[in-house]
This record gives structure tokens, sequence and C-alpha cells, in this order.
């Protein structure tokens, strides 16, 4: 009884004494970068799977527009009268209705100046003085005439800074539409001097005007399964969130302006001659090189005209998310046709003569260019037309049109970057016609979605429309100064527009940088591709989310990026992958002390009994001197006469000859995961590159360590030979070490 007793407790005995003696760590939760993104996406549901595409519940509002518009170029005054047709075509009933009133940002009510913080000025130029502390300032935003319903009665409503409500007087049901009117008008600013994304821009020397006119109308907000109405404030920087229909536009001008505009022109007979009408057509068949069709010359008879009578233009656009127009006695024409798979369209620029040479050589190329690309990687350009207005000092989007910056000097030079910069934004706003124009995301929300994709592609259409196109974003490379800088002034691209300090390198580059990493580096050209494009299709003409974009990439290439994403878009983790340890080791079949009672492992490499092959490293010192060289494989008998009883001559012959061994261990200081480059250089002057995925970090997010079994000597060891991944730090990327000035000096010598 007493025996049986003592042997019950032993064993309790010793896992008490185990317990006592051994110091366990504390619990601890996923922290591993590999964890998927369950804990930061939205869950997927009736109106968006959880395969990033359109659910069967999917909706979306449908705004369509009748507008009559007079252009004041005396008085610099937009006035204007619409009839907006509301369709829900959503589950619920809309008991009131939100309006963009975008102008009123300018108004001199508006509170978009009292966000930023302010210093005092130690010195400022007089003019600059008088403007900031002695004027009013520029009296723009929205006069609201009247709100009408589809009786012509008025119709309450609620206006909050650049918000208006109206308020239904029953509420809206699924599947019904409604129907009111909005009389405005507003002083339109001069955006050299008063700011903005669009307005008017003067010529001292002939007294003209080129006006490039946006956000120039009341405009529906969007509502949608996520988050109802998208009314956030218009601060100046996040930029639209706008529902898709039909727009009847006409636009009174004076009659010697020339006019493009969103939309297919109805009355070309009325606004143009019976000469420009014939080398509009031939435009349409020439291919090869832009057809003038308004001339030098006749631009400049217009400027001295100044007509006090007016011209109507009149327009019909069909399924686009917005509306916007360009109107000048100064412009110059030209135009050419863009073949396409399935189509053709018009590349078409407008220009003064002050930007010449430059526009007329390449905006209507660069057009094309634009179309041709973003066709081949999308899908094909849906509208008729695609047009480049010249506007200094501008860059801004919207369907069919764009105004792009870019001239000579007053001498008529034009320098590389004058010229390339003028290229780079042409492409890129011509470009925003994909995304957000068709693939339509929420701007005033994620600013990455549409600048970053967009400027991704730029880089594509850069490289396609010159040889070594010096591209300022894209490479990864170019975003290194970015995220090596001061951590206080870094936000994650998944942050509201709004709040980002650097927001170029945020909203435009990082993203584009990080796509390219995914096609080159990551995911390879052709699955990337087809992601892409797989994306592009889905949400044409819809309104995708992040997590839409996120999780078709991943359906539709079978490559799990949630480690991606988790660093690159949620968080500001920055890439710095460095050689910590090398070893070498040679092969032996006298082991040391340590290694005479080691058995080898069963498993796919052989059995559990000898003989054995020994690795013992370089310089140890139970390694004899004849082990110091690489030897043959006849010096080392266990494995010679293996080979030589095991192998035909035939399999003989094609068994590789590894004399030298390399243990490589590599740490990474950035929080970033990445692939791991490596280009082996040996000492007869050859090299080969070894591509590890990204997921040999999966099991210690800080360490890896590969081993290379080589024929001749190393002579090098060099990470990431291409500045491929964006490494932050090179001086830690070579074996052995280098001496390197600087952490950019790889960088600099890349350029």
């Amino acid at each position: 009884m007493k025996k049986f007793l003592f042997l019950a407790l032993f064993p309790a005995i010793l896992f008490a004494q185990e317990k006592t003696e051994t110091k366990r760590e504390p619990g601890h939760y996923d922290t591993n970068k590999f964890s998927q993104l369950y804990d930061l996406l939205a869950t997927p549901n009736m109106f968006r799977t959880a395969s990033g595409a359109p659910g069967p519940a999917y909706y979306q509002q449908q705004a369509d527009y009748k507008m009559d518009i007079v252009l004041d170029d005396k008085n610099k005054r937009l006035d204007g009268v619409e009839t907006i047709t509301y369709l829900n075509n959503s589950p619920d009933e809309l008991e009131y209705l939100w309006v963009q009133l975008d102008q009123n940002m300018r108004s001199r009510q508006s509170k978009t100046p009292l966000i930023e913080s302010q210093r005092m000025d130690g010195s400022i130029p007089v003019d600059g003085f008088v403007k900031k502390y002695m004027q009013d300032g520029f009296d723009g935003g929205f006069n609201i005439v009247h709100v009408h319903d589809a009786g012509g009665k008025p119709l309450s409503h609620s206006i909050n800074q650049t918000m208006m409500r109206i308020n239904l007087p029953t509420p809206l049901k699924p599947n019904q539409k409604v129907s009111f009117s909005i009389k405005w008008w507003y002083n339109i600013n001069n955006y050299r001097v008063d700011g903005g994304r669009s307005g008017y821009e003067e010529f001292e020397k002939d007294g003209n005007r080129l006006f490039v006119i946006a956000q120039f109308f009341p405009r529906m907000a969007v509502y949608n399964d996520v988050e109802g109405w998208q009314n956030m404030q218009f601060w100046g920087r996040g930029e639209f969130a706008l529902p898709f229909g039909n727009y009847d536009v006409n636009i009174t001008v004076p009659a010697d302006h020339v006019l493009e505009a969103t939309g297919v022109l109805l009355n070309r007979k009325e606004v143009f001659t019976a000469e420009q009408i014939k080398r509009y057509e031939l435009a349409e068949k020439t291919f090869d090189k832009p057809v003038l069709i308004i001339t030098p010359e006749e631009a400049k008879a217009n400027e001295k005209g100044f007509s006090t009578k007016t011209k109507t233009w009149k327009f019909r656009a069909e399924n686009v998310r917005d509306y916007a127009f360009s109107s000048s006695r100064k412009f110059i024409y030209d135009a050419m046709a863009v073949k396409l798979d399935t189509k053709n369209v018009m590349a078409i620029s407008l220009y003064p003569n002050e930007s010449n040479p430059l526009w007329e050589e390449f905006s209507t190329r660069a057009v094309a260019q634009t179309l041709i690309t973003y066709s081949r990687h999308t899908f094909d350009y849906p509208y008729h037309k695609a047009i480049s207005i010249s506007a200094e000092d501008q860059g801004m989007e919207y369907p069919m049109i764009c105004w792009n910056y870019g001239r000579p000097d007053a001498n008529g030079f034009v320098s590389d970057r004058i010229k390339y910069g003028m290229i780079s934004v042409i492409i890129h706003e011509v470009g925003h016609n994909y995304f957000p124009m068709i693939v339509n995301s929420d701007e005033r929300q994620w600013s990455w979605m549409d600048e970053g994709l967009d400027t991704f592609l730029q880089y594509l259409a850069e490289q396609d429309f010159m040889e070594n196109y010096p591209s300022s974003r894209g490479p990864a490379s170019k975003i290194v100064p970015y995220m090596s800088g001061d951590q206080r002034f870094l936000e994650p691209i998944m942050s509201n527009s709004e709040g980002i300090h650097q927001f170029g390198a945020n909203a435009y580059s990082k993203p584009a940088t990080g796509l390219n990493i995914l096609r080159e580096t990551i995911m390879g050209r052709e699955l990337f591709d087809h992601a892409f494009k797989t994306y592009a299709n889905r949400w044409k003409f819809k309104h995708p989310t992040p997590e839409d974009f996120f999780r078709t990439m991943e359906d539709a290439s079978a490559v799990d990026l949630d480690w991606f994403w988790r660093g690159w878009f949620f968080s500001t983790d920055y890439v710095d992958i460095g050689i910590k340890e090398v070893k070498q080791y040679f092969v032996t079949d006298e082991p040391t002390t340590e290694l005479k009672n080691v058995k080898a492992r069963r498993g796919r490499f052989g059995t559990a009994t000898g003989p054995y092959v020994y690795l013992v490293e370089s310089n140890h010192k139970e390694l004899k001197n004849n082990h110091k060289k690489a030897l043959a494989r006849e010096d080392i008998s266990s494995l010679n006469d293996f080979i030589a009883t095991k192998y035909t001559a035939e399999e003989k012959a094609i068994l590789k000859e590894p004399k030298y061994f390399y243990e490589v261990e590599f740490d990474k200081p950035g929080g970033m995961i990445m692939p791991i480059i490596v280009e082996l250089q040996f000492e007869d002057g050859t090299s080969e590159t070894h591509h590890f995925p990204a997921q040999i970090w999966r099991k210690s997010n800080q360490t890896a360590t590969r081993v290379f079994a080589t024929d001749k000597p190393i002579k090098k060891i060099q990470l990431d030979p291409k500045l491929e991944t964006a490494d932050i730090d090179v001086t830690n990327n070579t074996w052995p070490k280098e001496a390197v000035k600087s952490k950019f000096d790889e960088l600099d010598k890349s350029k």
C-alpha cells in the first residue's frame, strides 16, 4: 500500500519540481505579419462578396441632369439652372437627399481656411501681406436662387457648408424616382490668384481668358451599401464621390469662343465652320498624327474679336459620373483617331498659341498613348473622345476632359523638366478616365484608389510612350526617401485624404510603387495583369471599395497577399533586409568531435544508417589543413563509394558537383515583409540570382537562413541587386560588407 502510494505520487513530485524550476513565458496573441486580414477588412455580404466581386444584391443610384449654363466672360460669372432626376435603386426608403455644393469652399464664410494651423510670417511680400491681412478675399461660393419641386413649387432644403439637404415631402421608396430643379450662380475665380481646381486663367497681354469649369453645378452625393450617404464635407483635398447618370447640357458662351466638354457635341454644324468640320472628319480617319481643326492663325484671329454675341453648344453624355467644360477664344484645336481592340476613339487637344510648339508636338500623342496602354491593362475606353486642355498650373480630371500644365517660357524655351512634366500630367489626367471616372471609387475617403492606381498605369504608359522615359514615380527605388523619412510625418496608405502629411508620396507614389513591386517581383506580370484587369472589369461603372480591390487581386491570381496589404497599405513599415552572417562549410568524411555520434535524420535525404558525409564550418579548429580548400567528390570516400554503387554512368553524368557550401543568415531590421533576392557573384566573374518568396519569413518574421551549394567560390553576395524591393538601407546588403558613403549611394547610382 505504501509502495503504491509512493509510485503514484512520484510523477507528480517530479512535475511539481519541473514546474517550479522552469520559467515559462506568458502567452501572446498572433502578431505574425502573415496573419489574414479578417481583423481589418469589412465582412463580405450580399452586396460585396468575399471574392471581391459585386454581390447579387449590389445596387447603385442614378442621377440624371438637364442643364442650361451661361458663361459670362466679361463679368467672370457663371449662371445655371438644372433639373435633377434621382432614381432610388437601393432597398431603403430615403427621407432626404444630399447635394454637394463644392464651390462653397471658396465662399467668404467657408471654414476651410480655419482648419489649418498658422504661424507668424517672419517676412512676406507686400502684395502677399495685403492679400492675407488687408483684403476680404475672393467672393466665391454658390448663390442658390431657388430649389423647386417638379411642379415648380419651393422645395424645403438646408445648407451645411458644402452640403445641401433636400427635404422630401414624402420618403422616396425603392425603385422610385424624384425630380427637382435648382437655379444658381457664382463668381468664377482666377485660379492662379485665388487657387482652385477650376476657374479662369488671365492673359494680360491680350486681355483674354481661358476658362476651365468644373464643380460648377450642385451635384448629387453618393448613397450606397457601405456608409449610406457620403456627405463628408469638401475641405479642398479629398476629391469627389459621385453617382453615374445621363447629362443633357446646353452651354452658352461668347460667339467667338471655342469649347469642348464632356459628352457628344450635338450641333457641330452650328458652332464650327464647314472647313473645320471637314478637318474633323479627316481627323476621324487619321491615326498617325494630329490634324489641326482650328489652326494657330484662326486662334489668333479669334483672340482679337471680343464678340458681344453668344453661341450655345449642346452636349449629351451617357453613363458619366460628372461633367466639365473648357472655353476660350484663344484655343487651337487638334485631334487624331486612336485604334483600340474593339473601336476607334478620338484624342483631342485644345491650347493657346502660348503653348506651342510643345503642345502641338506632344499633347494629342500623349492622349493617344494613354488610351492604348490603359485599355490594354483594363478595358477598351468606352467613350468616344478624350480631351487635353492646356491650363497653366493645373492638373485635374473629369469624364472625357482634363486640364494640364506645361508651356514654353517667354523665349520659347522648353526644358526637359517642363516637357516631361507636361507629358506625364497629360497621361495621368487622361488616365483618370479609367480610375475613378469609370471604376468609380470614393475619392473623398480613399485618394489612393484613384491616384495610386492611375499613377501605376501612368508609369507603364510613360515607358510605352518613349524609350528610357524619365518616370519620376513607379520604380521601387523612387519611394525610398519617403519610406525612410520621419515616422511622425508618415501615415498608412489606408488613411483619409485630409489627414495625410505628404499627400503626393502617400496617395500617388507609394501605392503605385507597391503595385509595381507586386507586378515585377512578387506576383509576376502574367498573374498580376490578369488580376488587375479582372478588378477593372468587375468594377467598371460601379463603386468599388479597398476590400473589393484587395480581394479581387487575390481571388484572380491564387496569390495570398494579405501580408502585403497589411504591411504596405495598413502600416508605415519600411523595407530593410540585410545579410547578418555568412558561414562557409567544407565537405569531409572525418567528423569533428561533436559530430561523431550524430545520427543522420531519417527523411527525404536518406535513411538513418551510415555512411555519413560531414559539413564542417571552414574555421573549425578540428578541420584538417587539407580540408581548408574545397575537395573533389573523389576525395570524399564515403560519398564516392555511395555514388559508385548506387548510380549508373548516365545518372552520374548529370549529377551536380558542389564544392563550396555557404550558410547565409538574413535579418530584417525593417518591419515590412518582402521576398529575398540574392545575387551570388563568383570569383570567375559569373553570377546567378536566387529568388525566395516572402513566405520564407512566415515562421520568423525577423530572420531567415538559406544554404547555397556551388561549384565555384563566391566572391560577393548582393541582396536586391536591381533595387526591386524599396530597401531603405543598402549598407547591410552585401557580403563581405562594403563601405557605402550613405544609404542612398546605390539608389543614386541607379538613376
